[in-house]
Formats: structure tokens, sequence, C-alpha cells
């Protein structure tokens, strides 16, 4: 797992990891790696904006953010070419699943709020692996709603940057980048490049100490 410089509590899986999401055997493994508890948070991503904020493990609802200031509990969200994102604050935490529909709807402002809405103030962000400008293929729909992120894949067809764009969306915090493309690198699912249904993962925790 790749573990952030500087985050207490922020992790993101690789494929070959398991998703601790939705296989409790990887849960338990990811768990135990991290020194975490294995009963998290998490949501039926939906490719919107609703952020849920959590006090306890397990479905939290439709949605594509969880944020808490709950010390110890883990949320995580799965992705296979969507922007995964931890938010870290002084007291809450929060983890985002950010495709371009969420980029687009506002999904990361939208939990950039909802941590401020505990009385916190959210510091640093950490973007995980995800497909990059690259590599991410597009159409006029996608291009025209993320007009001012347009990019040329490798292969020479238009992209956008949803890297760029969700680090314009945190709001002038200290952005942590893993720099890793899914479609590129194969320790990664990638709905791209495979047409997968697997998963990899993006956990984040505040520590009890």
């Amino acid at each position: 797992m790749i573990r952030p410089a500087g985050f207490r509590g922020a992790a993101f899986g690789r494929g070959v990891e398991g998703n601790g999401r939705d296989d409790p055997s990887a849960r338990a493994r990811l768990s135990s790696a991290l020194g975490i508890r294995d009963d998290w948070a998490y949501l039926n991503q939906v490719h919107g904006k609703v952020v849920r904020r959590v006090t306890g493990p397990g479905l939290a609802g439709n949605g594509d953010a969880i944020v808490t200031d709950v010390r110890g509990l883990p949320l995580v969200v799965a992705t296979a070419d969507c922007v995964p994102i931890v938010v870290e604050g002084d007291h809450s935490v929060g983890v985002i699943h950010a495709g371009w529909r969420g980029v687009v709807a506002g999904v990361i402002p939208a939990a950039l709020d909802a941590m401020r809405a505990l009385g916190d103030t959210p510091r640093r962000a950490a973007i995980g692996p995800s497909i990059g400008p690259c590599c991410y293929e597009v159409g006029d729909d996608v291009a025209s709603v993320l007009s001012g992120y347009g990019a040329t894949t490798t292969f020479s067809t238009r992209s956008v940057d949803l890297w760029s764009a969700a680090t314009d969306q945190l709001d002038g915090l200290d952005v942590w980048h893993s720099g890793i493309c899914t479609f590129t690198e194969t320790d990664y699912w990638s709905y791209r490049r495979d047409g997968t249904t697997r998963r990899q993962i993006a956990v984040a925790w505040l520590p009890k100490d």
C-alpha cells in the first residue's frame, strides 16, 4: 500500500492487495497491515456529490464522500480509474470518490464543507492512483463540461486532466499526489483498460492517539 508522507491516517491500495470495501478477508489483511480496526464505513458509490457524515462502521448509504470526527474509524472508497482523495483536518478526516461526474457535480468542495461543518479546518489532501491525462480519452460530453482541463493522450486523442481539476477544487490545500496512472500501471485495476469490475481501495482514519 501507498502511505502518503506527512499523513496521519491515509493509505491507497494496489489492485493485487484486494478490495477491502467488499471482501472481508482482504479487509482483515489490509487492516492488520495498517494497524487499524477491520470494520470500516463505506458507501454505495453513485458518481454524485452527496457526502455522508458517519459515526460508526458499515454501509452509510448512497454517496461519494464520507467524513468523520470519530477517532479510529476507517473510511473507504473503491476505485478503478476515478480519483480517490483523502483529506485531513485537525480533528476530522474524509475520503472522496471523484470521477468526472463527481468533479463536475462538486463532490470535492462538498466534502471540504462537510468537514468545516464539524468545526474543523481541512489542512491537506492526498490524491491516489487514478487515470491520468495521458490516457483518459473522452468525447464531447466530458470535454465540454471540463473545458478548462483539456489534454491530449499519449496516443494523440482528446483527454481531460482530472488530476488538475481535482487539485483546483481542493481550495489551496497542501496536496500530495501519487502520480500513478491506473491505465498504464498494471498493479492497479482500470475499467478503461480492461472493462473490469474489480477495484482497489483508498482508506482514511483519525488515529486514536
